[in-house]
């Protein structure tokens, strides 16, 4: 058995489970957790994204279940949330920061008068709290808004593996256990350090809150999209017009929508026209004329018109679930670059603990004071945390994958991203991707023997079936002439030639050159000069064949898009060649390849032919980009190292390419491989900051540089300012 098939088949016998994961702190309660899945019997690959809290598994089915996953997780000390609706979720989440903001301002107003000592001091100030006010103040600190890090700790402890929690929990510890033995053996001259404990707990839990509110605002584009499902639909029936839940809605029914509501259901209008504005879907700025017989896509809202739509997809099978599908999935990659760094936070809470210990050692041999030795330990611990580390490469895929579903991009999963970033050749197909894709009949040419109606009748009855560009072309004609279309049979397609079939008995063959070539028909001398008048002048042309016998040609034309120059300028600004790739006539393909200036065209190309090219051009080191509209170039699209369908709206395939584009915008592809490249920049910055911070601060707390107060504000610090780096790729807009 071939060894792609092979993995198609194990792919098919796999269940996909996504959910939330509560409880996780920093990097290692990640690792813990996607270990922890990963060794389930059953299961394939688990993915864990601290910064979207989000959980993927692939197993089995049904070696491994829910209750087992939800069980695994809860023996961990954190908890998988399936079932729970995304208002839940919502409100759960908004429950927890208003519940995190009260326990940050309580530690606060307990910690504020006892740094006012210190503050004082700083102006020459000599004023101490007695001991047992600073004891009381910080009691409640340590205990109850640190309660979450003991609790984090105990988990971590009791499977095995190291957090941010113990840290916290042990250097806050050491510095408030010795101050109260300290005052209660009266050992200490005067210095008590119950200020550092209480001061290092609310720095970290304000480092917590605002890394939760960032957190929040990274996910954001997906949490839009969810917002934009309506809970009920207005049904019509014969009896009457009448609100239902959305869930009672089926395929076939007739929903009316009322001027500014919002689509609850993917559909097709039957009656009225109106201006749609499809901007959170899409991306599309500016409102879009709906008439009947267009698709809209549930969540859009509708204008000043009142319309009938047919449902044609209601829940999980309509355009908004499968892309908040897709937005959620790629959110729960993970990058490969992110494998060396949970390797490093594997490690990272051991090695922090054995600094701390070489520290308190080293100072006590040095100083001989284990009032020092005890403080410069607890810096080391305080400000080792690998939450900045986790969080870097993570918050950066959420807020971009999140930014590009704003606008219309559809990114499939993390490592499509990364490889976008070194794309340095785009191929394009042409027809419906260059161009508009609606090409118009505008000259039949015959034998004079041929009736050019009865041709016409023959060729659109044969394509009536086909959703391809140019049999639309055909059919469209045909309704406009008020011909009847006839039945046919035995329909075959060629890729890339053409078709054959039957059309009221007769043999029919509509095809190019090497359609005819291979079925041995000669055309007439007269048709084949027209044929070439009509594609030096840029126009598409299809042998029409009757029982073997040529009886005429027709010509159709198609426009540029009004995108296609522009997208090419600006991929050719940022280093990309273009390459123009054609199954219609070299002629007509140089015509339009000229138009929007590529740097090479090919025509004549069949989808094998195309994706024979587009190999080679990888065997000589080139990282290649496919460009189609996933109707007829799945060869290329599947050969290229990162393959992008373009289409519009509801009508696009999803599950196409890598990367699907909601609007026929061409300027989204260049924009695409540039937000890759600030996604990938971003998280190299990221990372950067989150070692030097260990780097840098490690050493200095370790020799004594650093007191542990100023140590929890650069371990906040560092987890904050990576979040926030990452949210500025909310900024980013398509070039």
């Amino acid at each position: 058995m071939p060894a792609d098939i092979a993995n198609q088949m194990r792919a098919a016998d796999r269940t996909r489970y996504a959910f939330a994961v509560e409880g996780m702190t920093c990097a290692g309660c990640a690792g813990r957790v996607e270990r922890t899945l990963a060794a389930l019997p059953g299961v394939a690959a688990a993915r864990v994204n601290l910064a979207a809290e989000r959980a993927e598994v692939e197993a089995t089915a049904p070696f491994v279940s829910v209750d087992q996953i939800t069980t695994a997780v809860a023996g961990i000390g954190y908890q998988a949330r399936f079932h729970s609706s995304d208002d839940t979720a919502e409100e759960r989440q908004k429950f927890r920061l208003r519940r995190d903001a009260v326990i940050l301002t309580a530690a606060a107003v307990l910690t504020l008068p006892l740094i006012v000592p210190m503050i004082a001091q700083l102006f020459g100030g000599q004023w101490m709290l007695p001991a047992a006010w600073q004891f009381a103040l910080a009691l409640p600190v340590q205990l109850v808004a640190g309660g979450r890090f003991y609790r984090g700790a105990w988990h971590g402890l009791r499977s095995g593996f190291g957090n941010m929690d113990q840290l916290v929990a042990l250097g806050t510890t050491a510095a408030f256990v010795f101050s109260l033995y300290a005052w209660l053996s009266g050992a200490a001259a005067g210095q008590l350090y119950f200020e550092t404990a209480a001061v290092v707990i609310t720095l970290v839990l304000m480092g917590k809150f605002l890394e939760a509110r960032a957190k929040r605002s990274a996910s954001r584009a997906i949490r839009q999209l969810m917002n934009l499902r309506p809970t009920t639909a207005r049904i019509e029936t014969s009896a009457a017009v009448q609100d239902v839940a959305i869930d009672s809605v089926a395929v076939g029914d007739v929903v009316v929508l009322r001027p500014g509501e919002r689509m609850p259901v993917d559909g097709r209008i039957l009656s009225g026209s109106s201006e749609i504005d499809e901007a959170l879907i899409s991306g599309e700025s500016l409102p879009v004329w709906r008439q009947p017989g267009d698709r809209v896509m549930v969540g859009a809202i509708n204008g000043d018109g009142l319309l009938r739509l047919q449902v044609e997809a209601v829940g999980a099978d309509t355009t908004l679930a499968r892309i908040i599908e897709l937005v959620d999935r790629a959110q729960s990659g993970k990058a490969p670059v992110q494998k060396l760094v949970d390797r490093i936070s594997a490690i990272f809470v051991p090695v922090v603990l054995i600094l701390a210990l070489i520290t308190f050692a080293a100072w006590m041999v040095v100083a001989g004071n284990l009032e020092t030795a005890m403080i410069n330990a607890v810096a080391v611990l305080v400000i080792a945390c690998p939450c900045a580390l986790g969080l870097a490469t993570p918050a950066a895929i959420v807020v971009a994958t999140g930014t590009a579903a704003r606008h219309g991009i559809l990114i499939k999963s993390v490592e499509v991203l990364e490889a976008a970033r070194t794309i340095d050749l785009a191929v394009f197909d042409k027809t419906g991707t260059l161009t508009l894709g609606r090409p118009e009949v505008i000259a039949i040419e015959t034998i004079d023997t041929a009736n050019p109606s009865q041709m016409l009748t023959q060729v659109a009855s044969l394509q009536a079936g086909s959703g391809h560009p140019l049999a639309l072309a055909a059919v469209s004609a045909a309704e406009a002439r008020n011909l009847q279309l006839l039945t046919a049979s035995d329909t075959i397609n060629h890729p890339g030639q053409g078709i054959t079939g039957r059309v009221a008995g007769v043999a029919i063959l509509i095809g190019n050159q090497s359609l005819l070539d291979r079925f041995g028909v000669v055309p007439p001398a007269a048709l084949v000069t027209a044929e070439h008048a009509f594609q030096v002048d840029g126009k598409t042309t299809a042998w029409v064949v009757v029982d073997n016998q040529v009886h005429g040609l027709i010509a159709m034309a198609d426009q540029l898009r009004p995108t296609a120059s522009a997208a090419i300028s600006a991929l050719r600004e940022s280093g990309v060649k273009t390459h123009l790739m054609s199954g219609d006539r070299p002629e007509v393909a140089t015509h339009i390849g000229d138009a929007v200036a590529v740097d090479a065209v090919d025509g004549g190309l069949l989808p094998a032919e195309k994706a024979a090219m587009i190999s080679a051009a990888k065997t000589a080191g080139r990282q290649v980009a496919m460009i189609g509209d996933g109707i007829n170039d799945a060869p290329a699209l599947a050969v290229a190292d990162v393959s992008i369908a373009i289409g519009s709206g509801a009508d696009i395939a999803l599950e196409t390419a890598d990367v699907a584009l909601l609007r026929h915008d061409l300027r989204l592809v260049a924009g695409f491989l540039d937000l890759s490249r600030a996604c990938f920049k971003t998280i190299r910055q990221n990372l950067f900051w989150a070692f030097i911070f260990n780097v840098i601060g490690l050493p200095l707390a370790a020799l004594g540089f650093l007191s542990p107060e100023l140590a929890g504000g650069a371990m906040a610090a560092s987890s904050v300012m990576v979040l926030l780096n990452a949210l500025m790729l909310r900024r980013w807009q398509p070039v």
